[in-house]
């Protein structure tokens, strides 16, 4: 099946364009495809969003899955000991994230550290699954859930950055919840990306996502629906 017709069936003709909305220039576009980016802020809900975009034939490449997989690496295991030793591991010799989370967001050295080591893996994994469904057809578009696309300098390759809207109150809420953070935990992470004012003045577009579960669920999709509508049809 052609991607003109996958479009068509996901989107009927009436909401192809949205007056209320821009078309945003597409600018990388990978294979026909374009590089959607996700941001905000943490427990805005990006993998929710992400899940949603999958549902209409996205990719979604995450990159604290694939992170996680790195762990899996003998040479990054071979670091990360060298490093820390077996603090940083548990009794069964899997990788204790938490462990390593603890380190690196008391020193701001040991996090860069090991981000030089993660993120080309990372990188290098994105790269491959784009290669991999590069020529599907059913594949509309790519889109990157990374939590550091602006620090990271991803955005810059992407065709169109989403920006999750979710207030702090509700974000907080979600994470102590779903996580087991607690308030002070939130905060510090917070404090390590860059303003959140700022990504969503910079990013393409916004969804906003604070409705409770089950509005949320009919609200976003819709708002995930029109956007993605907009994206496929500047390509």
């Amino acid at each position: 099946m052609e991607d003109g017709e996958w479009i068509g069936r996901l989107f009927p003709s009436s909401i192809l364009y949205s007056p209320s909305s821009p078309l945003i220039p597409c600018r990388q576009v990978f294979h026909g495809k374009p590089i959607i980016g996700l941001a905000g802020g943490i427990g805005s809900g990006k993998s929710f969003v992400a899940k949603i975009f999958g549902e209409f034939n996205c990719l979604v490449i995450n990159s604290d899955q694939q992170a996680k997989a790195a762990y899996n690496d003998p040479a990054i295991r071979d670091s990360l000991r060298k490093w820390w030793g077996d603090a940083v591991f548990t009794n069964d010799n899997s990788v204790n994230r938490t462990a390593i989370a603890q380190k690196i967001f008391e020193n701001p050295a040991e996090r860069l550290r090991l981000e030089s080591l993660l993120h080309p893996w990372v990188n290098n994994a994105r790269q491959r699954m784009m290669d991999a469904h590069a020529d599907d057809p059913q594949v509309l578009a790519f889109v990157w859930d990374t939590p550091l696309l602006f620090e990271t300098g991803l955005n810059d390759q992407c065709d169109a950055v989403v920006f999750v809207e979710a207030s702090p109150p509700v974000r907080m809420g979600r994470v102590v919840a779903t996580r087991g953070w607690s308030q002070a935990d939130w905060s510090t992470r917070e404090k390590l990306q860059q303003p959140l004012d700022m990504k969503r003045k910079i990013s393409d577009y916004c969804i906003v996502n604070t409705a409770d579960a089950n509005a949320a669920e009919v609200d976003v999709r819709g708002q995930v629906r029109e956007i993605l509508s907009l994206i496929l049809a500047n390509r």
